[in-house]
């Protein structure tokens, strides 16, 4: 009997030790973000996504929302930060995301950094650019020389990834490339901004950047999702709202520094691009992911798509996407948050 109740109790502490690592996977998930600088880098920084969540997260930095969408469509990569451009051709070719958070708009964050004799444009004919591979600065760029009249066989653009943009750049193969930080710093110091991605916004092609995660992952932890979106929040409101926590000798701009290297005076000035992130109550509007077929989001994303599938970097798109379009859990973390 001794022997058969000490086996038991064996058994039963097996099938607990069992049921806490399930549990405690359950609580893991891989995040990707990008190089630049943004408001919640600091929850990244200092580890407090994990300890305000109670999970173990673990963060990637990628160079780019093409290479992120390769780590989620390879089951890597559980939520990423993406730019509508990468988004779009992803969601186009069948990977299953939604995006639930806007975390950047077109503005001044991302721009095309030319060699000082181009002038306008239209003096782009002839020249050798370059942006990273299926980019919203990728997009842009194109959009640009379509809206100048110029072919492919006019200008030359590159495709490939920022550092070696960079490198490019610094070795004076390209004339021009479009770019975000810490890319555009690095050209700006002998180049000149032709257009920024606002400006190219304006021109008709807009472009943002979302927090986006995968269908069963949202399926299965909306709750996580929810405070995720909460807590994102709450840096942009942060930043908009308290000017001496984000000066340039904040411990929020040296984290951040820290994180992404480059010093804390060109963190400070990268992050004044992020002050146009839209709040929670317009998120859910139907300027961005609320509305369904006619949201912001779902209109940009259709929109891209066509212009993608003109250049060949796609072969079909979809009848709607208003479906990658997600508002409810931005609209959960507003309870959150008041």
């Amino acid at each position: 009997m001794k022997k058969l109740l000490v086996a038991a109790l064996a058994g039963l502490s097996m099938a607990m030790s069992l049921s806490v690592a399930s549990a405690a996977d359950d609580k893991k998930v891989v995040i990707a973000y990008q190089t630049g600088s943004v408001p919640y880098f600091v929850g990244i920084a200092n580890g407090d996504f994990a300890k305000k969540t109670g999970w173990d997260i673990e963060f990637r930095r990628f160079n780019s929302g093409a290479e992120i969408f390769a780590a989620i469509a390879s089951g890597d990569v559980q939520i990423g930060d993406v730019g509508s451009s990468p988004f779009a051709a992803a969601v186009s070719r069948g990977v299953d995301v939604k995006g639930f958070f806007i975390s950047f708009v077109s503005g001044d964050g991302e721009a095309l950094v030319v060699r000082p004799d181009i002038q306008t444009p239209a003096d782009l004919k002839g020249k050798k650019l370059a942006a990273a591979p299926v980019s919203t600065d990728h997009y842009q760029l194109l959009a640009v020389l379509k809206q100048e009249g110029i072919s492919e066989q006019d200008a030359q653009v590159i495709a490939i990834p920022q550092p070696e943009i960079v490198a490019a750049w610094k070795r004076g193969d390209i004339d021009g490339a479009f770019v975000w930080d810490p890319a555009l710093t690095e050209l700006k110091k002998d180049g000149k901004v032709l257009l920024t991605s606002g400006q190219v916004a304006e021109r008709g092609a807009p472009t943002f950047s979302a927090i986006v995660a995968t269908g069963p992952f949202l399926k299965e932890h909306p709750e996580f999702i929810t405070q995720y979106a909460d807590l994102v929040d709450g840096y942009f409101r942060s930043y908009a709202s308290d000017t001496a926590a984000w000066g340039v000798d904040s411990e929020n701009v040296k984290l951040i520094s820290n994180l992404q290297g480059g010093t804390p005076a060109n963190v400070f000035e990268q992050l004044k691009a992020t002050i146009g992130v839209p709040p929670l109550e317009e998120q859910t509007s139907d300027k961005w992911l609320g509305g369904g077929e006619n949201s912001g989001v779902a209109k940009i994303l259709k929109d891209t798509a066509y212009f993608l599938k003109d250049q060949k970097k796609i072969t079909a798109v979809k009848d709607s996407y208003a479906e990658f379009a997600d508002p409810q859990y931005a609209e959960a973390a507003k309870a959150l948050s008041n």
